[in-house]
């Protein structure tokens, strides 16, 4: 079935008696999105609920790239033909390849259709109209009407869909460049994460007007983000490493680390885990955000942790001393397992 079938009712799509104004001028596409309403919005909502999402609305600033046509007369027939939904792509999903190149998890990612020039900009055209009539609709104003808050809720969510049909066609590009950066610090699945959402940020920053691909431009996009990421990682690795061995803590070479099991790396944090928990509280909150550990994903500086704790920076550095001191004297009467090699 084409994608461009995939919003047109069967039927026609009763409209709600309270329902202001149609949203748009073309019976089809109105019908269509009259139904794509009810399919996605709760048919009910209490007073509490519609208030808040009406002062969220409010507060919201729907950003698009915007376009000379989307003002024209016309745009509405010319952008979005008779469909509501559907990028009139006929087999939208490719045919997956029979050479075992990626594994089935990521070959499912790769399943999209890449999009032609022309497809590609009726997408992006479609994603950004939708997403300027919501913000035309809310800069009205009138809010205090629950369809006006579900339908604009409606064009964001059909410029969601949109958009991440984007992101599924380009899942190809996005794996060929983030796996180029994969090492032992490095992880594919990490970098795979930030480059998805590399992406999703170029589909939002990019003006299809302007005559070129969008793999050009997401490509630098990506490949900045990725590079970027790894640098990051790359300098909190040596911030860490440099704090260890200021306190007179020796850390095993690079080469030691990738030969480590991963049963034995399992054992040594286990073991680290166990050594913590004699420290008192701040002490092991200090150690764990000094040193990028649980549920801290980069490494916090003493003045950073002097005002979390309300304290002095010097004490800071008194009590992460006392800590490793403590810590030390754990390692000394602890027999670790000898690195397999």
């Amino acid at each position: 079935m084409s994608q461009a079938t995939l919003l047109k009712p069967t039927k026609k799509a009763a409209k709600p008696s309270n329902m202001p104004a149609k949203t748009f001028r073309r019976k089809a596409v109105e019908e269509a999105f009259v139904h794509f309403l009810q399919l996605t919005s709760p048919e009910q909502r209490n007073p509490d609920e519609i208030a808040l999402a009406a002062k969220r609305m409010a507060a919201l600033k729907i950003e698009f790239i915007g376009s000379d046509s989307f003002s024209e007369p016309g745009a509405e027939a010319t952008i979005l033909g008779d469909f509501f939904l559907g990028t009139g792509i006929q087999g939208a999903v490719s045919t997956p390849s029979k050479t075992p190149v990626l594994p089935a998890h990521l070959a499912r990612l790769c399943e999209a259709k890449l999009l032609t020039p022309d497809e590609e900009k009726s997408v992006f055209h479609r994603m950004n109209y939708l997403r300027f009539r919501a913000e035309a609709l809310r800069s009205k104003g009138d809010l205090d009407n629950p369809w006006n808050v579900k339908r604009i809720e409606g064009l964001l969510t059909a410029a969601d869909w949109y958009r991440d049909w984007i992101v599924k066609s380009n899942m190809r590009l996005v794996i060929s460049i983030v796996k180029k950066f994969v090492n032992i610090q490095n992880g594919f699945d990490d970098l795979l994460s930030d480059g998805i959402v590399a992406l999703l940020r170029a589909v939002d920053k990019f003006d299809v007007d302007l005559g070129f691909r969008f793999s050009t431009y997401a490509t630098q996009v990506v490949r900045r983000n990725t590079y970027r990421c790894v640098m990051e990682k790359q300098n909190d690795r040596q911030r860490n490493l440099g704090s260890f061995h200021d306190n007179g803590i020796d850390i095993s070479d690079d080469q030691k680390e990738s030969s480590m099991s991963e049963q034995r790396w399992h054992e040594l944090r286990a073991r680290l885990s166990l050594m913590l928990d004699h420290l008192d509280r701040r002490e092991k909150f200090i150690i764990r955000a000094r040193f990028s550990l649980g549920g801290h994903r980069r490494i916090q500086t003493l003045q950073r942790l002097a005002d979390t704790l309300g304290v002095s920076k010097e004490r800071i550095r008194q009590l992460e001393k006392r800590a490793l001191d403590k810590l030390r004297g754990m390692t000394e009467s602890t027999t670790l397992p000898e690195a397999e090699m």
